[in-house]
This record gives structure tokens, sequence and C-alpha cells, in this order.
């Protein structure tokens, strides 16, 4: 694949002039947020920007309608949120949520600080298109479906399988050396790239990386390629860790997190983690705080219930944020899901063309698009609603 037009995936220094005023997005690895980043993020929302934080597909963070750039990069300086004025538009990377306290083979997050650190020092890694992705699974398959470039899987407690564009390579590798053969596989990208910014792009691509790290990298072994999950269900309600204490997975209605609610989040004083599926995690809670958290942040919107129809639903910006969208895709999304029309289960519903927004009915995962980019879309099955200029047309899956 050839690009013409060059990266131009936003940061926090460089900004993205969307219809709704500039847009910032805050690279956070592994999701990770400490009370006081969070306060960091709802303050600047409230003060700095249109008051609400958007989770992404990738565990970061974004800001819209950003009023004051300096006093923005100020603020996530001091915050911890921007360590870097080099790289940050590259530290995309996304850890199992849940890892070190849920299930697994290992905890992946202890990974994290390493491969940041490892990006950050290596100033020929910051020539990486901000779209690049890393991803640490700690075996539960949870990540290694998200298609990342590269990425390490857990296929035991001391061992992970390395992920080229999305798949098991057939490498393996000790978990003592997994951060530096991803940082060794990231240069090597940057040595076959052209102009392509994912390493899928590059005409076979995957296996010269794969033959690269081979060759280069003595202490890698070869085995059976295992198949990766394309979906997990994202990690939502009462959770007990293997310390018996509780994480609380909370889906947050169209990835958008107001910023008082935030607020609320950063005063439990408990880490946080960003999920890939637009939802938080509220970590190490004991029994009795995870239940006034339940009953203080449900009635604010977080999402506690597995079956709700809002984990159903995702959508893209949509108007007034993006100039392509035909519609407020968001609202209609909303009102749809409100309204009953979105069914948790049941046959798919068939095809259709020219709807009215009200008159939207599907079962199951959707994607509600403002156009035909699909912007946001997740990666597996889902029903496509799709803004065109006579009204919405309605695609189930394959």
């Amino acid at each position: 694949m050839t690009r013409t037009d060059p990266d131009s995936c936003p940061g926090v220094l460089r900004l993205h002039e969307a219809a709704d005023g500039p847009l910032a997005r805050i690279r956070v690895p592994g999701g990770r947020l400490a009370p006081a980043q969070m306060q960091a993020l709802a303050e600047a929302a409230r003060e700095l920007a249109d008051g609400g934080i958007e989770l992404t597909s990738r565990a970061n963070a974004q800001l819209r309608g950003v009023r004051d750039a300096a006093e923005l990069e100020r603020r996530l300086r001091a915050a911890g949120l921007l360590p870097s004025g080099t790289h940050e538009r590259v530290r995309n990377i996304v850890a199992s949520p849940l890892s070190g306290r849920v299930g697994g083979w290992t905890d992946v997050h202890a990974l994290v600080p390493a491969l940041d650190a490892g990006v950050r020092a290596a100033p020929r890694l910051a020539e990486l298109p901000g779209r690049v992705l890393f991803t640490l699974d700690d075996g539960r398959g949870d990540v290694s479906g998200l298609g990342a470039d590269i990425g390490v899987h857990a296929v035991d407690e001391d061992t992970y399988a390395v992920v080229l564009a999305g798949r098991d390579s057939g490498l393996r590798v000790t978990a003592e050396h997994a951060v530096d053969t991803v940082l060794h596989a990231a240069h090597g990208f940057l040595e076959l790239r052209e102009d392509q910014w994912r390493l899928h792009e590059i005409p076979d691509g995957p296996a010269a990386l794969a033959d690269r790290l081979r060759a280069a990298h003595p202490h890698l072994t070869t085995a059976e390629t295992v198949a990766l999950p394309p979906h997990q269900e994202p990690p939502i309600g009462w959770l007990t860790q293997s310390d018996d204490r509780v994480a609380l997975g909370a889906g947050v209605r169209l990835g958008s997190l107001p910023a008082r609610t935030a607020e609320f989040i950063a005063a439990v004083d408990r880490p946080v983690v960003i999920t890939p599926w637009r939802g938080l995690v509220i970590t190490d809670l004991d029994e009795w705080a995870a239940e006034q958290v339940v009953r203080v942040l449900a009635p604010m919107g977080l999402i506690f219930d597995a079956a709700s129809p809002w984990l159903q639903v995702t959508a893209c910006a949509g108007q007034p944020g993006c100039a392509k969208s035909r519609t407020d895709v968001r609202a209609d999304a909303a009102a749809a899901v409100e309204a009953g029309r979105v069914l948790p289960s049941g046959p798919p519903q068939p095809a259709a063309d020219e709807l009215a927004a009200d008159e939207v009915v599907a079962t199951g995962r959707q994607h509600w698009s403002g156009c035909d980019r699909r912007c946001g879309r997740p990666r597996g099955p889902a029903t496509e609603v799709t803004a065109t200029p006579t009204g919405y047309r309605v695609v189930p899956p394959a």
C-alpha cells in the first residue's frame, strides 16, 4: 500500500483541527492512570476543553475543543502524562487490562514501563508513524486480536509468542528478552518501511521482519503458530482479584466520560486502567468500597451490567466534531439505546437503506458512522449503521 498523505495522528504537541475545535490525544501506555492523573485529565477537560474525556480503542484519552494548548501541555507534563516531547505520538502500548490481578499467565503490566522507556530512549523510534501499535497480552487473548504491528502474547509463565501484524509469527521469546525483542522489531519496521504506516501494509512485511529478528537474536526459538482471537468482551462488573480485593469493570457510554464523573473516579483513590473497549477498570478495592463505588457511579452513567445495550454500540465522532459526518450519529445511537431499538440478541436485522434515525433497529454489536469512512469501527463482526445523503444504511455482519 502506498500512502500519499503524511501521518497526521494528533498528540498533545500537535493538535488535530476538528470541526468542533482542536483535539488533543494523550497516550497512556498500558492504559494505567494514577488517581492524580485522572484528576488532572478531569480538570483539563473541564477548564481547557469541552468538558469530556474521550476514551479510545487504544486505551488512550482525547480532549476535544482545546482552548489553551500551552496550558494543557504544562498540566500534562506536571502530571507525568507527557514525559517526552519527541516520542509522545508513538507511545501506543496496549496491555491486558486485568493482567496481574485477574487471570492470565503472567503480569504484562510489569513490561509496560520498560517498553515505554525503551521507545523514548531510542531517538530513531520517534520516526515511527503515530498509528503503530504495540500490544502486551498475558495469554488470555484480549488484546492480541487488536491487530498490533508488534506485540507479545504469553503462552506460559515465562514464554511469549512474538506477534507481528496481528498474527503469531511462530517466534518465541522468554520474558527476560521480551521488551528488547519488541524494540528491535520496531527498529526493523523502520528499516523495512517506505511510506507505509502499518506493518501489514509492507509487502511481505511480517515475514521479512521475522527473518530479521531470527537472524539477529539467537535467543529466539520457533514453535507452531497459534490463532489469536479477533474479539473479546470487555471486562464489566465485579471482578475478584487474585489478592481477594475487587476490581470493577465499567463501561462508558459511547466512550465519552464527563469530567465530573472522572473527578468522582479520581476521588476513589485507586489505580484506574483504561481499556481498549473504551471503558475503565477501577482496581484494588475492598468489598465495602466497591459497593459504594457502584452505588455512586452507576447513577452517573458508568455501566457495571454486562447485559447493558450500551455495551453493544460504538460510534464515530459524528457532528459537530467531524466536518465529514452527515449527522450527529452519537445522538442518534444514544436515542436508539434509550428507545430500546438496540436488541441484545436475536436474528440479525435485514439489510436496509434510506432509514430515518428513529427507524433504525439492530441486533448485537453495531457501529454507527457519519460517513462511509466508518472511523472507529471495532474489529470483529458488527452491524454497520452508516449515514448516507438519504438516510441510514444498515448492513448486518457477513
